[in-house]
């Protein structure tokens, strides 16, 4: 049943969960992206409104990440003639490490399927999605739009074709998140990255990326935290953050399973057996930034195995 508005939230997402550099990622609680889509009379995709970017994202459709998802999306359907007015609220910072550009896409994507009867499932929008990518940071990959659409903790097997495996989180995992407001580019952050990976490196990366599934799947939190290793990424990108390697002591000497660099940065975040814990983390890092005069802002989540959602 199609309908005249629909009104989505799509959450946050934590990328590559250390080891696993664009393959594994996992949909937070909080924070999210809104977006708000209503059938309008004349034909085509205008975007009336984006708040809370503080002006930087595109206006026009064709180069907004939500906007262009829903003209390839409507195209796709044979449905290219329908009006639609979009809305954008953001919710959540723009570079952030946290996937802001996929979870306006994954929202807006989400509506608009909604508003058109859902004639494809989310599996069959995640195509779109990667498009919505590409367009933002220049790389169509699916770690962050895969667990907001999908939910939960995904694995990226592979791209060609595209094969999406769904990953059990265990009951009481908790992540700790704390974005310091320091500006880190997600293609400076890339760039940045080595061509070439010593094999001896790629063997231990091997070993932990199976460790980390395998803990997921035992719900072996021991063995989820050992895991939690980068030899590969996180050396040069924790050179970017400030106070990483400290944000990282004090995070496990707080009880942490492991920590690490949310996708490209500068938010960090750690996993926790117990909320509680999760809580205490978050507050005594945000505490230590601040009194190193450095912002940020601090969530607390459990693993989010919803992914989008309609709003009343």
């Amino acid at each position: 049943m199609e309908k005249n508005q629909v009104h989505v939230f799509a959450p946050a997402t934590v990328a590559n969960i250390v080891c696993g550099y664009d393959v594994l990622g996992f949909a937070l609680d909080e924070p999210g992206d809104e977006v708000v889509i209503r059938r309008i009379d004349p034909p085509g995709v205008q975007l009336k409104e984006v708040t809370g970017d503080d002006g930087r994202l595109p206006r026009d459709p064709s180069k907004n990440t939500v906007s262009a998802s829903v003209i390839s999306f409507l195209n796709h359907i044979g449905r290219a003639d329908t009006g639609v007015e979009i809305s954008l609220h953001k919710h959540m910072p723009i570079g952030s490490g946290l996937g802001s550009s996929a979870a306006s896409t994954v929202a807006g994507l989400f509506a608009i399927n909604a508003l058109m009867g859902h004639p494809l499932s989310r599996r069959e929008l995640l195509p779109f999605a990667l498009q919505g990518e590409e367009l933002a940071c220049g790389h169509g990959h699916a770690d962050n739009v895969a667990p907001a659409l999908l939910g939960g903790i995904t694995l990226i097997r592979g791209y060609d074709p595209l094969d999406v495996v769904p990953i059990p989180a265990p009951p009481s995992l908790f992540a700790s998140v704390v974005f310091p407001h320091v500006d880190v580019p997600t293609r400076d952050a890339r760039q940045m990255i080595r061509a070439k990976v010593a094999l001896k490196d790629a063997v231990i990366q091997w070993g932990n990326i199976a460790g980390l599934v395998a803990g997921l799947f035992a719900h072996d939190y021991e063995l989820i935290g050992r895991s939690m290793r980068d030899v590969v990424i996180e050396p040069t990108r924790a050179i970017l953050i400030p106070e990483f390697y400290e944000m990282r002591r004090l995070a496990m000497d707080a009880g942490a399973l492991g920590f690490g660099i949310s996708g490209s940065g500068p938010s960090v975040f750690a996993f926790t057996q117990h909320r509680d814990t999760a809580t205490r983390i978050t507050k005594t890092i945000q505490e230590y930034l601040t009194e190193r005069g450095i912002e940020s802002n601090g969530y607390v989540s459990g693993v989010n195995a919803e992914g989008p959602r309609e709003l009343a």
